[in-house]
């Protein structure tokens, strides 16, 4: 970013830098911060920073599985790994930090899209929270909603995938 920022938008940055690094050298956010990591600004490590880069690496596999049923037409490997952590980041805010209002951290998080992302990143991530937001709003627990999707999805796949109890491969091949 070419402007000064400070307080938490600040630290979710330096999250979202530290989720990306996790995640292109395969490591965990805390192996990360044991070696060397990198910060684009000069500015030491904020502690609200490594809560939520912890606490969204800790939770990842529900985290992608909510982006997996919110990201319509997009599976999470499709995504750019800007948007994908910066949804990792946002929604472990907005499911895991009581202090923080749900539209702040959608504005925040369309603001680091719009900064780190591609042209389209602040609409998708925009529209991406704003479901979820929609849900968490009227009382859904999107944590248990994504798992039971994602165990639909599997049931789903082997189903498709499974030979016909006759042994055959399937019916459409006769």
């Amino acid at each position: 970013m070419s402007t000064h920022i400070g307080g938490r938008t600040l630290a979710r940055s330096q999250a979202l830098q530290l989720l990306f690094q996790a995640e292109a050298n395969s490591r965990a956010v805390l192996s990360v911060l044991d070696g060397d990591y990198v910060l684009w600004d000069a500015e030491p490590l904020d502690d609200y920073a490594r809560r939520l880069a912890l606490g969204a690496d800790e939770m990842r596999p529900d985290l992608d599985a909510i982006i997996s049923v919110r990201s319509t037409g997009w599976s999470l490997g499709r995504l750019n790994a800007v948007d994908r952590n910066l949804l990792r980041l946002a929604l472990y805010e907005m499911l895991c930090v009581d202090d923080v209002d749900l539209a702040v951290t959608i504005n925040e998080c369309v603001e680091l899209a719009k900064a780190y992302g591609t042209d389209e990143s602040s609409r998708f991530v925009n529209g991406v929270l704003g479901r979820v937001s929609d849900d968490i709003e009227a009382g859904v627990d999107v944590i248990a909603a994504a798992r039971e999707a994602a165990r639909e999805r599997s049931g789903a796949e082997g189903d498709a995938e499974s030979p016909a109890p006759d042994g055959s491969a399937d019916d459409e091949a006769e």
